[in-house]
């Protein structure tokens, strides 16, 4: 009797097993296409940076904020910005490709006296010997093996920065030149000063081409790999505290000396000039990225 009893239960439970199986295995028919491509979709929303705050951010477009001269170009004074300059991240930033993209300016002013250029830079390999940043003015800005260098004026060598830039994450980088007897050169890493030398050193006026991503004048050619944007030229020695301040806007920074700056140009989608003295670059095989800020962390 209880082995009957024992073998009708087991039967039972059986049946309800099955039962169960085949139900979830109707649920899975029904639903399953619709759990799979919701998957999918998260995948892809997820490649795509949805979950960086930065997703939502909202992008500056190119000449959403510029430099408006009233007294014509190069002039220095009633000097205004205009438009949305709160230091929205660009919508775009310049990629260049290693062997071919560059940015060529024309007719910036080399004073002689005192200069400034910065910008913020995403290398693709910070092993690679060395790549060029930028050349206009009279100077010379670089990578060397990772370590942001420039050209010391009437030398023979460079001066490097102590710190190295990481493979694809953004930095600013920067230097500064103030000639004399006592003549300063200063090269700048993420708002830092990352090495300085002192020296008598001189310098020539006028005004000479320069380029983005290369520098044809200096000699070898050096390509740079990755990304660039905000480029600004100063023709003044910026104090160590502007620089800091200048890395702390952030990559959608707007200038802070309106007064001596010469070029400035942010990359968003273009190589126009907004400083007020219309010396737009020329590109060659730049690609406009859209989808850079992935990588970028705000200072």
């Amino acid at each position: 009797m209880v082995a009957e009893l024992y073998s009708a239960l087991s039967e039972g439970m059986k049946t309800r097993a099955r039962k169960k199986i085949q139900s979830a295995m109707e649920y899975l028919m029904t639903y399953g296409w619709a759990i799979l491509i919701i998957s999918v979709v998260l995948v892809v929303l997820f490649s795509m940076g949805i979950t960086n705050p930065l997703f939502f951010a909202p992008k500056a477009t190119a000449g959403g904020c510029q430099i408006i001269r009233p007294n014509g170009e190069w002039t220095s004074y009633d000097i205004n910005l205009l438009g949305i300059c709160n230091g929205a991240i660009p919508e775009y930033v310049a990629q260049f490709n290693g062997k071919s993209s560059y940015i060529g300016l024309n007719n910036v002013p080399q004073t002689g006296r005192q200069f400034t250029i910065t910008a913020w830079i995403k290398e693709n390999d910070s092993s690679t010997p060395r790549e060029d940043i930028l050349g206009a003015m009279g100077a010379y800005l670089n990578l060397q093996s990772g370590k942001v260098c420039q050209w010391v004026i009437n030398s023979n060598g460079y001066l490097c920065s102590t710190q190295s830039v990481s493979s694809n994450q953004w930095a600013f980088v920067g230097e500064t030149f103030t000639p004399g007897s006592s003549g300063t050169e200063t090269v700048y890493l993420n708002g830092q000063i990352g090495n300085t030398i002192t020296k008598g050193m001189g310098g020539s006026s006028g005004t000479s081409g320069g380029d983005i991503g290369v520098c044809a004048y200096c000699g070898p050619v050096f390509w740079f790999n990755g990304a660039i944007s905000n480029v600004q030229f100063y023709n003044t020695s910026l104090s160590q505290g502007n620089i800091e301040a200048l890395y702390v806007e952030g990559i959608g920074g707007a200038p802070i000396d309106l007064r001596n700056l010469l070029e400035w140009y942010p990359l968003n989608g273009n190589a126009n000039d907004y400083s007020g003295n219309n010396n737009d670059g020329t590109a060659s095989n730049v690609i406009w990225s859209g989808t850079w800020w992935q990588s970028y962390t705000q200072p």
